[in-house]
C-alpha cells in the first residue's frame, strides 16, 4: 500500500502527462495518393481545309458583240474582192441600224459556205442561193428568212432555148436531142429542167456541161447543141416589171424582134420598149443578134430567188432584228441597198418561207443531187 505521499506524487505525474498531451500539436495525416481518372483522348481529326474561292467563270461574249461578231457569209460566185466590198457596206448599214457587230466572210467554195453555217449554228447568217439553202436545211436545219428581189421580181425560172428557125415546138420534140447546160450544180440550168424532163417523159440524148449559162446559150447559137437551158427572168416593158406568169409568152413580141440590139451604152438588150432580162442579155456585147438567133421554147414554174438564211441555232430575236433592218434598208434607201448588194444584183428583199423552196427539193429528188456534188 502506497504511502499518502507517494500517492500524491503519482496523481501529480498523471495530471502533468494529461496537460502535456493536450498541449502537443495534432499529427498530420499522410495523404493517400490521388486516383488519376484517364479521359479517353478524342480521335485526331484532320484539319479543316481552308476554303478555296472558286474561279469566277468568264461569261461568253454576246452574239453580235465586238468580241463575237455575227459572221455574214457569201458564196464565192463572183470575184471575192467585189463581194467583200459590197458586203462591208451591208455590214456597216446593219451595224448602224441594230448596234450589232458583223464580219463579212467569203469561204473558199459553195459547199464550204454551207458547212460553215452548220459548224457555227448560232452566230452565222448567209446570203445563199435556193439550192444551197435546201441542202443546208437538210444537212443541219438552217433557217430561211428572206429572199432577193431583182428588178421587181422575187423569183426566177429556168428556160429551154433553141435556134429560132429550128423545128422544135414542144418539150416532147427534144427527146433524144443534144442538151447543153451550164453545170450540174445549177438549179435553173440543170436540176429543175431535169425534173421537168422526167415529168414530161423526155430523155435527152448527149448532154454537155458548157460551164456557164452564157456558154450553154452560145452552144445553141453556134449549132453545137440542139437545145440549151439557162436562167430566165421576166422582161421589163417601159423600164418596169410586168405581171408575167409561167405559161405566158416569155419571148420577144414578133413585131419587135428585128429591133433587138444592145443599147448605146451596152448596159441592156432592148427590143423597142421591151427589155430582155433572161440569160441572153449577158451575150449582148459578144453576140448582139442573140435575140434574133435564139428563142425560148419553154419555161419552168417559178423558183424563189436567193435567200438570206441563218444558222439553225441563231437567236430568233436577233434574227428578227436583222431582218427588220434589212427590210427598212431596202425601203428607205433603195440605192444604198442596191449598192450594198451590187455583187449579187439584189434590188430589194421580201420575206420567205421554207415551203416556197419545195420546187428546188423536187428537182434535187429528181436528180439525186447531194451537197458533195457542189465540189470543194
Amino acid at each position: 500500500m502506497l504511502k499518502p505521499s507517494a500517492l500524491r506524487a503519482l496523481s501529480l505525474m498523471i495530471a502533468l502527462a494529461l496537460v502535456l498531451a493536450a498541449c502537443a500539436p495534432a499529427a498530420t495525416p499522410t495523404p493517400e495518393p490521388a486516383v488519376q481518372t484517364q479521359v479517353p483522348a478524342e480521335p485526331t481529326q484532320p484539319p479543316e481545309p481552308t476554303p478555296t474561292a472558286e474561279p469566277t467563270a468568264t461569261p461568253a461574249p454576246q452574239i453580235g458583240s465586238a468580241e463575237r461578231p455575227i459572221k455574214v457569209l457569201f458564196v464565192p460566185s463572183v470575184d471575192a474582192e467585189k463581194i467583200v466590198a459590197s458586203g462591208q457596206l451591208l455590214a456597216e448599214a446593219l451595224n448602224q441600224a441594230t448596234g450589232l457587230a458583223f464580219e463579212v466572210v467569203v469561204p473558199t467554195s459553195y459547199a464550204a459556205t454551207l458547212e460553215e453555217m452548220c459548224a457555227s449554228p448560232d452566230d452565222t447568217m448567209g446570203f445563199i442561193p435556193g439550192l444551197g439553202y435546201v441542202l443546208a436545211e437538210q444537212l443541219c436545219g438552217v433557217k430561211v428568212a428572206g429572199k432577193a428581189v431583182r428588178f421587181g421580181y422575187d423569183w426566177y425560172a429556168a428556160m429551154i432555148v433553141v435556134q429560132r428557125d429550128s423545128q422544135y415546138q414542144t418539150i416532147a420534140d427534144l427527146n433524144g436531142k443534144k442538151w447543153a447546160y451550164p453545170d450540174a450544180a445549177s438549179t435553173s440550168g440543170y436540176l429543175y429542167p431535169l425534173h421537168m424532163f422526167k415529168e414530161a417523159g423526155v430523155t435527152p440524148g448527149e448532154s454537155v456541161a458548157a460551164g456557164s449559162h452564157d456558154a450553154a446559150i452560145k452552144a445553141v447559137y453556134n449549132g453545137e447543141a440542139d437545145f440549151g437551158t439557162a436562167f430566165f427572168s421576166p422582161p421589163r416593158v417601159d423600164g418596169k416589171a410586168i405581171e408575167w406568169e409561167p405559161g405566158q409568152n416569155p419571148d420577144v413580141p414578133a413585131d419587135l424582134l428585128d429591133s433587138c440590139s444592145p443599147t448605146q451604152d451596152e448596159k441592156a438588150l432592148m427590143c423597142g420598149n421591151f427589155e430582155i432580162r433572161d440569160a441572153r442579155r449577158n451575150l449582148r456585147k459578144e453576140l448582139p443578134d442573140v435575140a434574133q438567133k435564139v428563142r425560148i421554147l419553154a419555161t419552168t414554174p417559178k423558183i424563189p430567188n436567193d435567200t438570206v438564211s441563218f444558222g439553225p441555232d441563231f437567236p430568233d430575236d436577233l434574227m428578227q432584228k436583222i431582218m427588220d433592218a434589212l427590210f427598212a434598208f431596202a425601203q428607205n434607201d433603195p440605192e444604198g441597198f442596191a449598192k450594198a448588194f451590187e455583187a449579187y444584183s439584189w434590188t430589194g428583199i421580201n420575206p420567205a418561207t421554207d415551203a416556197e423552196y419545195d420546187p428546188i427539193r423536187f428537182a434535187i429528188q429528181a436528180s439525186g443531187f447531194k451537197i458533195e456534188d457542189l465540189g470543194q
